[in-house]
């Protein structure tokens, strides 16, 4: 996998691409990454790369000449990047796009920034916009390194454990069940009996049947596309939370 990631701001992204699971995944090889600062594109002395724009109004807008000029630099060596503007205007970043995303071989994102860029480079040049959320962000920076954790993880080989992506929060559409580890008793609280029980299958079923508990006390939206197996709803009738499942389903 190779990102590409295009900004006016590259030492935003210097330290969090040294750190922890992207870090190792570089000095793998799993992924390359490139930063280029678009500013090294801009024509003028004073390496402008933003303008008021056309009509007034508020804020500045990015200039197309060195937007492009910076994006042609890196498809010399890879034509067939798939170019993703961060925009708070774009399809909302969900879990399945982290995944979509991840069988892609070149990522090039582009950080937004100001007001936006000018409309004739989005629309000859962007494949996709993508917007991490509905809230404002300085620019796409920080939604660019968002985006390359999310599919770097899913990447083969980078994770330690081959089921922690299996099985992360929003793998499906659950919340993750509470975790424990040592010591077994922290200010007179112990961890449930169960985990101690070695009964793999019992494990498995407390622990989906937390998860649905939390989904939902916390996020019961995510369960109308959420889909239970016969044993699973089996599962759920025994223990009571059937009901307020489908109830919460058929409210969405």
């Amino acid at each position: 996998m190779q990102f590409d990631v295009l900004t006016i701001f590259p030492d935003l992204l210097e330290s969090p691409l040294q750190e922890s699971i992207i870090r190792r995944a570089r000095e793998k090889e799993q992924v390359k990454i490139k930063v280029t600062n678009i500013r090294d594109f801009a024509t003028d002395k004073h390496s402008m790369t933003d303008d008021r724009p056309f009509g007034g109004g508020e804020g500045m807008v990015m200039k197309p000449e060195p937007l492009t000029a910076a994006l042609a630099s890196v498809k010399k060596e890879n034509k067939q990047g798939r170019v993703i503007l961060l925009s708070p205007q774009g399809k909302q970043y969900k879990q399945k796009m982290a995944e979509e995303l991840s069988t892609d071989d070149h990522l090039i994102l582009i950080c937004g920034r100001y007001e936006g860029v000018d409309e004739r480079f989005r629309a000859r040049s962007v494949d996709d916009e993508i917007s991490i959320g509905d809230y404002i962000l300085t620019g796409g920076e920080l939604a660019a390194m968002i985006l390359i954790d999310s599919v770097t993880r899913l990447l083969p080989g980078v994770l330690g454990c081959s089921d922690s992506a299996d099985k992360d929060t929003f793998s499906r559409h659950l919340l993750k069940h509470p975790q424990y580890t040592r010591p077994r008793e922290f200010e007179g609280v112990e961890i449930p009996e169960v985990l101690l029980s070695g009964d793999h299958k019992r494990i498995e079923e407390y622990r989906f049947l937390e998860s649905v508990k939390r989904t939902i006390d916390r996020r019961p939206d995510l369960l109308q596309n959420e889909w239970f197996s016969k044993q699973e709803v089996a599962l759920l009738k025994k223990n009571k939370l059937y009901n307020s499942v489908r109830d919460l389903q058929e409210k969405q």
